[in-house]
């Protein structure tokens, strides 16, 4: 399905504009930042989950020759015990100061206690090494039932957790919330058929390749300036304003490239130590790279948990749903179960629905949004229980879907109403696409078998902030300078939006993203905002600046304003037809006709418009070792308009392969005092090109009524079906549900165990 808009660049695959210096190694990464008399910083964790800090001896690493400054929790300032929304996520800034360094305890494996910075990173390792913790080894819980139970550990001394309003009575609990509308009671009584299931999910990372970085400089005026890779540069603004108690004005953020995010690089872990570091030294430039392990086990993972659904279903109906979500927040609150409760029934008009949402603070890292943050949880729930309510009454499974799909004019299970939507033209492409109608060899003759699934999806994507300047160039180029980070080809899809209102090629525009103190504030690239919201403040920036330019026409004419026009590029007259100039033309006249013009484009967007995405998968595993491989996969997504298609297409493929690593291998393996075991590319196991086969998409477009292109945000929707839809495809193999991911050999061997007795 494609919308009916022709456009001239959007919809077209133009070069991105920063390919040639990524192929080439030119761009700047942030452990490229190298400053005059830099220091190099490193961090000592904490060896155990949960233990009490007596004393902390840094006088052997202070003695070390090439040692320049030693940190502990004593130097960071007092932040104050405030929330602060970050647009995907919060914090609260006396957490964040000790999460970053532990104040009197460590919560999880991982968490700093002392910094060094040093003349080398060796050396600084070395006096790290040297210095002398005294510890009070404490018991620890790393699951949400060990963190419920009566005999759990107090992980986060004071914490006073809120109960459906109440003061919580167990002390780990972050937040328990409830959403409830329709009568859930009378719904499940008037059920002929429920069925409910709990699932659960480890804790896994989003498998950035970059590691996290910081370089500061905290200088003589009192100012910090910081380099790093971040998906927001404002975000840090803030959150470094709060933890060093500093105001903003005095602090410059500048992005370096990022080697990928995907919700991870939103929160700040080395940056305020580089900055207090670099304080302590005089002033002098400090760097801190994490490495590998130290970014498994100290920075935000996505939660592990477990959800459970049950469903009512009456005439092939679906009339009554209750959930219960329970995510572990690592050792401070914070966990996506918010925006889980958002999505859990989302695909679905349900009638009467009930939902309970649990944060629970655990013995693990604090967790971070990992694209589509508690959506991927939820399906696995509720998709799975939808495939088992069609076995039980033989449905077929989209046609069930179709029947039962949200809408135009549906409520949402926390509340909101379904503006237009493509969640029914998504289910259609999928039914109607060459992959569902394929035959499926079940039995290929290698002694394997074979399975097919599908599975939902939806995230409700956000609007919020962002700024755009854009300058004319007498070239007839237009200089674009934004905010937002470029994570998958967002300064092409930004770029493009006003090449197309300024009716010129995509490659006219040169787009650059900024420090903090060069445009106006525009927040994370995240929640699947970038394209849509910053391409929106793209288009408004265009607009004004061809009121501006239509100002200067009207002056080299000497007509009125409004007597000119502009149509595909050109200025014309309305009243003569021989006065037309090109967007080049005019753009050669500037100097002559009052200089530059540059125009700004500003937005808060409170909506968003919601993507749904629908995955099929086709599987092959062997019976004898639990082996599987995916054979087939097909994404299909409602994008409202896809602005750039092979961009489009990459974030589905890279979102679905996240999601088959999630289902298939991916884990945090934690022993049973709390340590994580697989924290290394050899032993936490991604999949890579070898494992899979191309991802099909089939790209959906029901436009967005409140974006000038009809875009939706793609980036999340294509992580959240896959679990569920690998999950369905094992059933359809081997005739057993696995309600615990990730589904790997071990897990499968045992189902077909107790299956077969």
């Amino acid at each position: 399905m494609v919308a009916t808009q022709e456009y001239k660049v959007i919809g077209t695959r133009p070069i991105r504009h920063d390919g040639l210096d990524k192929v080439t190694g030119r761009a700047i990464y942030g452990a490229d930042v190298k400053l005059p008399d830099m220091l190099y910083g490193f961090v000592l964790r904490s060896p155990h989950a949960h233990a009490r800090i007596r004393s902390i001896d840094t006088s052997a690493a202070e003695a070390m020759p090439g040692v320049v400054a030693v940190m502990t929790a004593n130097d960071m300032p007092e932040a104050a015990d405030e929330l602060v929304d970050l647009g995907e996520g919060a914090i609260n800034f006396s957490h964040a100061s000790d999460h970053i360094m532990a104040m009197s305890k460590a919560k999880f494996k991982g968490h700093p206690v002392a910094a060094v910075a040093a003349t080398s990173t060796n050396v600084a390792r070395e006096a790290v090494a040297a210095i002398k913790v005294d510890w009070e080894v404490l018991k620890s819980a790393v699951t949400v039932d060990e963190a419920l139970a009566p005999d759990a550990p107090v992980i986060l001394d004071g914490w006073v957790g809120d109960d459906l309003g109440e003061k919580s009575t167990k002390p780990n609990v972050g937040s328990h919330f409830r959403h409830e509308f329709g009568d859930i009671e009378k719904g499940f009584a008037d059920s002929t058929t429920i069925i409910e299931h709990r699932y659960d999910l480890a804790m896994v990372h989003q498998g950035y390749i970059e590691p996290h970085n910081g370089t500061a400089i905290w200088d003589q005026e009192d100012r910090v300036r910081l380099w790093t890779s971040t998906q927001g540069a404002f975000t840090v603004r803030t959150q470094l304003a709060g933890i060093l108690q500093l105001d903003e004005s005095r602090i410059k953020v500048t992005p370096t490239e990022i080697g990928g995010g995907f919700g991870g690089k939103i929160p700040i872990y080395v940056e305020p130590l580089a900055a207090i570091l670099s304080k302590k030294s005089g002033g002098k430039p400090v760097r801190i790279l994490m490495d590998r392990p130290e970014v498994f086990e100290a920075t935000g993972p996505t939660p592990g948990g477990w959800v459970s659904v049950r469903l009512g279903v009456k005439d092939r109906k679906i009339i009554a749903g209750d959930a219960d979500i329970r995510f572990d927040a690592g050792g401070f609150p914070g966990s996506p179960v918010g925006a889980a409760a958002m999505c859990v029934f989302s695909c679905y008009d349900i009638e009467n629905t009930r939902i309970d949402g649990w944060d629970i603070i655990v013995n693990k890292p604090k967790t971070a949004a990992y694209r589509a943050p508690g959506s991927t949880h939820v399906a696995y729930a509720i998709e799975c229980i939808i495939d088992e309510i069609c076995e039980e009454l033989d449905l077929d499974p989209i046609q069930f879907r179709l029947d039962n799909a949200s809408k135009e004019g549906t409520r949402r299970g926390d509340g909101p109403i379904f503006p237009r939507i493509g969640n029914i033209e998504t289910l259609e492409a999928a039914r109607d696409s060459a992959h569902w109608n394929a035959p499926l060899d079940k039995n290929p003759g290698n002694g394997n078998v074979r399975g097919r699934g599908i599975a939902n999806g939806y995230w409700f994507n956000v609007g919020l902030k962002s700024s755009v300047n854009l300058s004319v160039n007498t070239d007839g180029t237009v200089m674009l300078i934004e905010g937002s980070t470029d994570i998958g080809g967002t300064r092409a899809s930004i770029a493009m939006q006003a090449a197309e209102v300024l009716g010129i090629r995509a490659e006219d525009i040169i787009p650059t993203v900024v420090d903090t103190d060069s445009v106006g504030y525009t927040d994370v690239t995240g929640g699947s905002r970038t394209t849509y919201a910053t391409g929106f403040a793209a288009y408004k920036a265009a607009q004004n600046l061809i009121d501006e330019l239509t100002a200067r026409a009207a002056t080299i004419w000497d007509i009125p304003e409004d007597e000119v026009v502009f149509e595909d590029g050109k200025f014309s007259s309305k009243s003569d037809p021989e006065l037309s100039m090109t967007f080049k033309e005019i753009a050669g006249k500037l100097n002559e006709t009052g200089g530059p013009v540059s125009s700004t484009g500003a937005v808060d967007l409170e909506n968003a418009g919601g993507g749904f995405a629908v995955h099929i998968c086709d599987l092959e595993i062997d019976p004898e070792t639990g082996k599987t491989d995916v054979i087939r996969y097909t994404a299909v997504q409602d994008v409202g308009k896809a602005i750039h298609p092979s961009y489009v297409e990459g974030q589905m493929q890279g979102g679905a392969v996240q999601g088959i690593g999630w289902a298939l291998n991916e884990e945090y393996f934690m022993s049973d005092d709390g340590q994580m075991v697989n924290s290394s590319y050899l032993d936490y196991r991604m999949p890579t090109s070898l494992d899979l086969p191309e991802i099909e998409t089939v790209i959906v477009e029901v436009p967005n009524p409140i974006h000038p292109f009809g875009v939706r945000g793609v980036g999340e929707p294509p992580i959240v079906p896959p679990v569920a839809a690998i999950a369905n495809a094992i059933n359809d193999a081997l005739g057993i549900r696995l309600r615990e991911a990730p589904m790997n050999p071990g897990r499968i061997l045992e189902a077909l165990k107790e299956k077969n007795g």
